[in-house]
């Protein structure tokens, strides 16, 4: 099968050439995947595409054109994808539901006790030879309430990892079946209410966005910590600041922001105008905003590069039209 691999990056290419095999023709392309760079995709049955790859409705129906079949996303979320415009033109969509969960679950970990200890503020004074201790205090993370809001994959690994620092842990999933060993499913009104952090992992949709807004930061603790390493819009990020400014909410830790589309991903030093939403949001002395590199690890990599080798196997099976080349190219532009 010829598949195209946009919004690709360079830590990707090795993993996939060993996942792959020789099996499958593979194109990398570092572009994001839009209505400019759509055409690329002539010729090729599959993209495989990322999260800030533009598959609208204009999109799909172009790629539907060039011949493509279907579209895999190298994400959990398909939230950038228009699933009914994909059914209208008859191409298949699929996931990596559950790659390495360890690498966002660990990400969050680190903004959390970073955000504590005031990791940027320390860094930033030692380099300039202050060695003093003002403004550093923390807290104890042991023994504090973390609630966790999405009981999937990544939800149930952050909470384990809560529960080894000694945190009592509980959690909101829409799904109320959801289980987790030592952690009790509580409301989410109950959670805003009683948590010390909480800790975001819901998918986004019509029904998750913007749920952390003015109505639910007032139900939470004052000084509460928010970490989000699901999806940006989870979080009205005006509202959030808001929040920040008066202190109701004390910390707060992204590797998301509701508007990275065309930022993230991308080196923008140059750039004479800025998101001057998100510069205030990493401007703030109680924010840490990271570049959506929660599941960059080693195993992450790879453990997406197998499943989505594994997935273009399942097609190039039920794939009944061009004769499907055997030879993988490696780096075709």
């Amino acid at each position: 099968m010829k598949a195209i691999i946009y919004s690709s990056k360079k830590e990707e290419k090795e993993p996939f050439i060993r996942a792959n095999a020789d099996r499958h023709e593979l194109t990398w392309n570092s572009a994001t995947l839009d209505t400019n760079s759509v055409h690329y995709a002539a010729g090729h049955q599959a993209v495989i595409v990322f999260t800030n790859d533009d598959l609208s409705c204009a999109v799909i129906a172009n790629l539907a054109k060039l011949g493509v079949r279907y579209i895999l996303t190298r994400s959990s979320g398909t939230d950038h994808i228009d699933l009914k415009a994909a059914e209208k033109h008859h191409i298949a969509v699929k996931n990596i539901p559950g790659y390495s969960p360890y690498a966002v679950a660990e990400h969050a970990l680190m903004l959390t006790l970073a955000l504590n200890r005031h990791l940027a503020k320390s860094l930033s004074k030692t380099r300039d030879y202050d060695f003093t201790l003002d403004g550093l205090t923390g807290f104890n993370i042991h023994g504090k309430t973390v609630g966790i809001i999405g009981l999937g994959h990544i939800g149930k690994v952050t909470a384990a990892i809560f529960q080894g620092f000694g945190c009592n842990v509980i959690s909101y999933d829409t799904d109320p079946e959801q289980d987790c060993p030592g952690v009790n499913q509580v409301s989410l009104n109950y959670l805003y209410e009683n948590s010390d952090i909480i800790s975001l992992h819901a998918p986004l949709n019509e029904h998750t966005r913007y749920m952390i807004s003015h109505e639910a930061i007032g139900q939470m603790k004052s000084g509460v910590m928010l970490i989000n390493t699901a999806r940006g819009a989870l979080v009205n990020t005006a509202e959030l600041i808001t929040a920040l400014d008066a202190g109701k909410i004390g910390y707060y830790g992204a590797d998301v922001y509701e508007f990275e589309d065309g930022i993230f991903f991308g080196d923008h030093e140059a750039d004479q105008t800025r998101d001057a939403v998100l510069s205030k949001l990493m401007n703030h002395d109680r924010a840490l905003i990271t570049p959506h590199q929660a599941f960059m690890t080693v195993e992450a990599l790879e453990d997406i590069a197998r499943q989505s080798i594994a997935i273009l196997e399942q097609w190039n099976k039920s794939f009944t039209g061009t004769e499907v080349s055997e030879t993988a190219v490696a780096n075709k532009h």
